[in-house]
């Protein structure tokens, strides 16, 4: 028997709690590579499995968590062999398939990635599938020709999980970085991961009538969407991209197609849930060499199994900055 974070659904309130339980191995689902899960960490979407509403759970009882390192101890599959230490991100694990919030996962081997040298799984999960995403963003503005000698770049978000790795990741490279944040409290720890200058949210969280502005920034990695995202787009220099990773401030992209025709700019889509198992190894080897561990180290806030159902509610308010780490053995 082992811990794990259950979420059950009551049959009558159809009501949801989630609290620290013991399962055994015939409980998992079923997969071809059994994990003892190290470590996890919190997302957004996993505040939403977590909380009252079930967010994107299908089935209960569930557990959550979308992303977790460990060390195989049995497969199935001629890829992994027990020790082999093994991160994993995305792949609806965490949402339809139970996830990382136990002492164990059973897991198709397809979703698993060699942790890459240089890593642990400490840090492998510092960087979760929020500094995933955050290394697939600055990889495909790189591979649209962004440089540091082409100018500012804009991260939208700053503070929060994908957008602390990207400042991090952009710093460690040469780019003069320019963070958005709605928290002024937060100047210090944005200036400590590499950002030259802080924008605060209200001057760029609204979108203005004229389609374009002044070109101002070299790229943008964008984790707000809506009106913001809309607003960049217009300030964006000529043959610029942004690379949108999320929609904290909406959905909707009220817009007009005048960026794209007059400046040549980019808007690139960053998915991290079903990214291509070579794109993975891809991505984890540029974190293990581009991102600095000590500003690593400098986002990660501790925590454990128990401490699951308040972060998750307080991830879905934007009151968690940085990156938490989840010892699921603590």
């Amino acid at each position: 028997m082992f811990n794990a974070l259950v979420v059950r659904k009551g049959e009558e309130s159809g009501k949801t709690s989630a609290s620290v339980e013991q399962i055994g191995l015939d409980d998992l689902p079923a997969g071809n590579v059994t994990v003892a899960v190290e470590y996890s960490t919190v997302n957004y979407k996993d505040g939403l499995c977590i909380g009252p509403g079930g967010g994107l759970v299908r089935k209960y009882p569930h557990v959550p968590g979308i992303d977790f390192a460990g060390t195989v101890e049995a497969s199935d599959d001629p890829r992994y062999k027990p020790g082999d230490k093994v991160v994993l991100t995305g792949w609806r694990v965490g949402e339809v398939h139970w996830g990382g919030y136990a002492q164990k996962a059973r897991v198709s081997a397809d979703w698993l990635v060699p942790l890459p040298e240089g890593l642990d799984t400490r840090a492998a999960m510092a960087v979760g599938t929020a500094g995933f995403t955050a290394m697939l963003a600055v990889m495909a503005l790189e591979d649209h020709g962004l440089s540091p000698d082409k100018g500012e770049v804009l991260v939208t978000g700053a503070a929060g999980g994908v957008g602390s790795v990207a400042t991090a990741i952009l710093a460690h490279l040469g780019y003069q970085v320019a963070g958005v944040t709605g928290r002024p409290e937060q100047e210090g720890y944005l200036k400590g991961l590499g950002a030259t200058r802080i924008v605060a949210r209200e001057e760029i969280a609204e979108p203005v009538k004229r389609p374009l502005e002044a070109e101002t920034w070299a790229g943008c990695v964008d984790a707000v969407g809506g009106p913001m995202l809309a607003r960049v787009l217009g300030q964006v220099k000529y043959g610029g991209s942004v690379a949108a990773v999320g929609l904290a401030g909406g959905a909707n992209l009220p817009a007009t197609v005048i960026p794209f025709l007059l400046r040549g700019v980019n808007l690139l889509g960053i998915d991290s849930v079903m990214q291509p198992y070579e794109n993975r190894v891809r991505a984890w080897g540029r974190i293990a060499k581009d991102l600095p561990m000590d500003r690593l180290e400098a986002m990660i806030h501790p925590a454990t199994l128990s401490d699951l159902p308040q972060l998750g509610a307080d991830i879905l308010k934007g009151q968690v900055r940085g990156r938490v780490v989840v010892d699921v053995n603590a």
